[in-house]
């Protein structure tokens, strides 16, 4: 008996509410269709529906096209019941659809052409594994993305705000979003709070919220700026200073937010054991997104495994006495855009614009251009370097060690 006859084979289309899943034995035909809630309580359904299509010595498995999401609890309940679980890339199932005469989309379709990929490639396919503390590192690192986007469009309508009613209001703060900025924001809204206001008593409150940072010269430098600027009130000028004061205050809960989101994130990052924050450029914050996105490291073979994963390794295509090679755009985007922020860092110059941030890298990139490849073509040669060392970092868990750039 061939092997791929021990088996069925359960193609599941997972959603937020519910799962449809597709049946079809070794020869590609279709022998169940379930669909059921996406909770634990109706996971039962679909065993029991995929045993119905087994008989003695035949075993069901299952692929998923998403266990990282909506399809995670299924995935880990399957696994927990000793069953054998696929991870399908939404790719594969996309190309088994198109390659049909006519192509149609439901859940069920979906879901056959899950169960024929399964079937057709069960050996490439690889199984299945939601750890915990890789979804809960990557939970928390789409948490933190999200509070920053918030706080930037919150400091976007900030500045509208502010751009009226103080003209000048870039002068009186280096970072108009700093602890003492937000402080005088939000009690002195517009210039009309600030009538009757002495030069000491501004001072006294700039030092207190700047922790003696800020005195009566920074006082006076204000007062000056507004009384440049002119008077700026408007109609609704309450209206328009609630507003100011509820976006300070919003900032701040974000600010907060943010402090205890890093420091799960960090304590995470810790248990991991990793030390990607060793090298340059590389923070707390992108280390755990690089880790959220690969994943246990284990699971690649070699850095060439990772590489053809983040869509970083090219793509070959060759007819007769030609061969070339163009950019792969079919693997992890957002692993793909951290390398690619990453070799940015690298080889960036600084504010100073005296030398490099990573001199190896630079000299590196250099050397591609001299080659005569394009800056995007050197740049996925970084990219791909800091594959290889990444790679060896977590597989070994060892820390970065900076070249000596020769003298010579």
């Amino acid at each position: 008996m061939h092997p791929k006859m021990k088996h069925v084979y359960v193609g599941v289309d997972t959603h937020k509410r519910t799962h449809t899943a597709v049946i079809i034995n070794c020869f590609g035909e279709k022998l169940g269709e379930i669909t059921f809630e996406n909770k634990p309580s109706s996971y039962d359904e679909l065993l029991k529906e995929a045993k119905k299509h087994t008989k003695k010595g035949i075993t069901p498995i299952f692929g998923l096209e998403d266990t990282g999401a909506a399809g995670r609890p299924l995935a880990v309940y399957l696994l927990g019941k000793k069953k054998k679980v696929k991870k399908v890339d939404a790719s594969l199932s996309s190309s088994e659809r198109k390659n049909q005469a006519i192509t149609h989309k439901t859940d069920s379709y979906d879901a056959l052409c899950i169960a024929r990929v399964l079937l057709n490639r069960l050996d490439e396919l690889p199984n299945a594994d939601p750890q915990d503390i890789y979804w809960t590192l990557g939970m928390l690192v789409g948490r933190r993305d999200a509070v920053v986007k918030a706080s930037t469009a919150l400091k976007n309508q900030l500045h509208t705000h502010l751009v009226h009613h103080y003209p000048s209001y870039r002068k009186f703060f280096y970072v108009f979003d700093c602890k003492s900025a937000l402080a005088f924001w939000e009690k002195y809204p517009s210039p009309s709070k600030l009538n009757g206001v002495s030069v000491e008593e501004l001072g006294a409150f700039l030092h207190e919220h700047s922790s003696g940072f800020f005195s009566e010269k920074k006082s006076r430098a204000i007062l000056d700026l507004v009384e440049k600027d002119g008077d700026t009130t408007s109609k609704f000028q309450e209206s328009r200073d609630f507003m100011i004061q509820t976006f300070v205050k919003e900032l701040r809960h974000n600010n907060e937010e943010l402090k205890k989101i890093e420091k799960e994130i960090k304590n995470i990052m810790d248990r991991l054991g990793y030390k990607l924050e060793t090298m340059i450029g590389v923070d707390i914050v992108t280390a755990a997104s690089l880790v959220a996105e690969i994943g246990d490291i284990g699971r690649f073979a070699s850095s060439a495994k990772l590489a053809k994963y983040a869509g970083i390794a090219p793509v070959k295509f060759s007819s007769g006495d030609r061969d070339r090679s163009f950019r792969n755009k079919q693997g992890n985007r957002k692993l793909y855009e951290l390398f690619k922020r990453l070799a940015a860092r690298q080889i960036n110059k600084g504010r100073n614009k005296d030398k490099p941030v990573n001199g190896i890298f630079y000299e590196y990139y250099e050397k591609k251009m001299t080659e005569g490849k394009t800056a995007s073509q050197a740049m996925l040669c970084v990219m791909r370097r800091l594959v290889n060392i990444i790679y060896g970092m977590m597989k070994n868990k060892t820390e970065y060690i900076h070249p000596v750039l020769s003298s010579a």
